[in-house]
C-alpha cells in the first residue's frame, strides 16, 4: 500500500505500531518500538499499539529516525480522519491566536502552529502578512503538508505558503525540499507593534524572524529612551530597532552573520533609524570594547542556540556562562542586562543559576527585574516541557 492509497482509504488502513512501553511524552524512540507491519514506510500514518495490544493512538512513524515514532493523537485508530484533525487543530491554533490572545491587533505576522502544543509535532507555521512558513521537523509532516495547506485556507483562503527545513532535519527524517518556487516572493514586510520588518521568506534561520521575542523587544524599548544600547548576535536587529525607534541615543547591533546584519541596515532605514550595524564575532567585539574601557547603558544579548543535544551540554553550558560573564562587564553602573538562552534543554532555573555565576565571576551585583519567555503564540505541551525553549531575563546591574 502506497502513501496515497494509505491517505485516501483513511484510519482502517493504518499499519500498526506497537511499543514495548509507553513514553513519558509524545515521543518513542527506537527502542522503544517491539514491531512495526512490514507495510509500515518512514513517513507513514500509524495505528500504535500499548505492548499488551491495547490502542494507544495514532503516530507519524519513521524507523530512520531517533525518534521514531511521533504521537500525534490517543484517538482511536479505526474512528480517525487525518482531514478532520487537521482542520480541527488548526481551528484551535488559529483562534487562539486571532480570537483569544488577539496578535493580528498588534501585528501582523506571528506563529500559527507551535509544534506538539498545538497538536502538530514536527511543524511550525509562522505568518508574515499573507503569507505561511511551514518549517518541517519530521518527514511525517512533510508528507502532510498539502493536507496541512487546504486546513489553513479555511482561515487564510488568500496565503502563499512557503516550505521551510535544515539540511540536518533533511538528512535526520529522510527528505528533500523541492527547490524553492521563483515565482514566489522572496522578501515581505511585517508590522510588530507599530515597527516594521522585512522578512526573508527563503532564507536565514528559521522562517526568517524571531516573533517569539515581540513582548520581549517591546519591554526593553519602554526602558531605552536616551540610552546607549549594545544588541549582540542581533540577527536583522529586533531589538536594537524597537531601541533606536524609542529614542536610544545610540544603537550599535553586532552579528556575525553579513546576510543578517544587511537585513538589519534596511531594516533600520525602513523605520527612519540610526544603528551602528557591525559585523563580527560578538566575543571579538565583547573583548574589543572592555579593552577600549567602553560601556553602554543596555546591553542586549540573545545568541544562537548553544546546546542542541546532550552531547554539546557542558560544552553549552561553558559557553553561556562565559557569554554573559563578559557582556555583563560592558554595562554601566545601573545599567539594565537583558540574556536569553533559546536551548530548550536548559529551564529557567538553570539559565537562572548560568547568570548568577556569572554575575559573581564577573564582580558585578544584579537585581533581576523580569523573568520571562516566548508570546502566548508559542505555547507549550504540558507533556512536552522542552517546548519551552526560550528564557529571557532582564536585570539592573551594579
Amino acid at each position: 500500500m502506497d502513501n496515497t492509497e494509505q491517505e485516501i482509504n483513511g484510519s482502517a488502513q493504518l499499519p500498526k505500531v506497537r511499543l514495548s512501553h509507553a513514553p513519558a511524552g509524545p515521543n518513542a524512540y527506537r527502542r522503544m518500538i517491539s514491531h512495526a507491519d512490514s507495510n509500515a514506510r518512514h513517513g507513514d500514518l500509524v495505528a500504535v499499539y500499548d505492548k499488551n495490544g491495547n490502542i494507544y493512538g495514532i503516530g507519524l512513524y519513521n524507523p530512520h529516525s531517533q525518534i521514531s515514532l511521533r504521537i500525534l493523537t490517543r484517538e482511536n485508530p479505526l474512528e480517525f480522519s487525518i482531514d478532520k484533525y487537521l482542520e480541527e487543530k488548526i481551528g484551535m491554533a488559529v483562534e487562539l491566536r486571532k480570537d483569544i490572545l488577539r496578535i493580528f491587533d498588534m501585528s501582523n505576522a506571528c506563529r500559527l502552529i507551535h509544534d506538539y502544543a498545538d497538536g502538530m509535532p514536527g511543524l511550525t507555521a509562522d505568518y508574515y502578512n499573507g503569507n505561511i512558513v511551514l518549517e518541517f521537523y519530521s518527514f511525517g509532516m512533510y508528507k502532510l503538508a498539502s493536507r496541512i495547506e487546504a486546513a489553513f485556507r479555511k482561515f487564510f483562503p488568500d496565503a502563499e505558503f512557503h516550505y521551510r527545513a535544515t539540511a540536518y532535519t533533511q538528512e535526520m527524517e529522510g527528505f528533500e525540499l523541492p527547490a524553492p518556487d521563483e515565482k514566489k516572493k522572496n522578501r515581505v514586510r511585517i508590522n510588530e507593534n507599530g515597527i516594521l520588518f522585512e522578512v526573508n521568506l527563503k532564507s536565514g534561520f528559521k522562517t526568517g524572524f524571531f516573533c517569539d521575542q515581540r513582548e520581549n523587544r517591546k519591554f526593553i524599548a519602554s526602558l531605552a529612551k536616551g540610552k546607549t544600547v549594545l544588541d549582540l548576535c542581533s540577527y536583522t536587529g529586533g531589538f536594537g530597532i524597537y531601541a533606536a525607534k524609542s529614542g536610544a541615543s545610540s544603537v550599535t547591533c553586532v552579528e556575525l552573520d553579513s546576510d543578517a546584519l544587511a537585513q538589519a541596515k534596511r531594516n533600520a532605514n525602513i523605520n527612519q533609524v540610526r544603528i551602528d550595524a557591525v559585523c563580527g564575532d560578538a566575543f571579538m567585539y565583547m573583548r574589543q570594547m572592555i579593552e577600549n574601557k567602553k560601556k553602554f547603558d543596555i546591553v542586549i544579548l540573545d545568541p544562537y542556540k548553544l546546546i542542541s543535544s546532550r552531547d554539546d551540554y557542558e560544552r553549552g553550558l561553558f559557553k553561556y556562562r562565559d557569554f554573559n560573564r563578559i557582556a555583563l562587564s560592558l554595562v554601566n553602573k545601573g545599567g539594565i542586562f537583558a540574556t536569553c538562552s533559546c536551548s530548550g534543554l536548559v529551564d529557567m532555573k538553570e539559565f537562572s543559576w548560568i547568570l548568577r555565576g556569572a554575575a559573581h565571576a564577573s564582580g558585578r551585583r544584579i537585581q533581576m527585574l523580569r523573568k520571562s519567555g516566548a508570546g502566548g503564540d508559542h505555547p507549550v505541551a504540558a507533556e512536552y516541557p522542552e517546548g519551552e525553549y526560550l528564557k529571557c531575563i532582564i536585570s539592573r546591574v551594579y
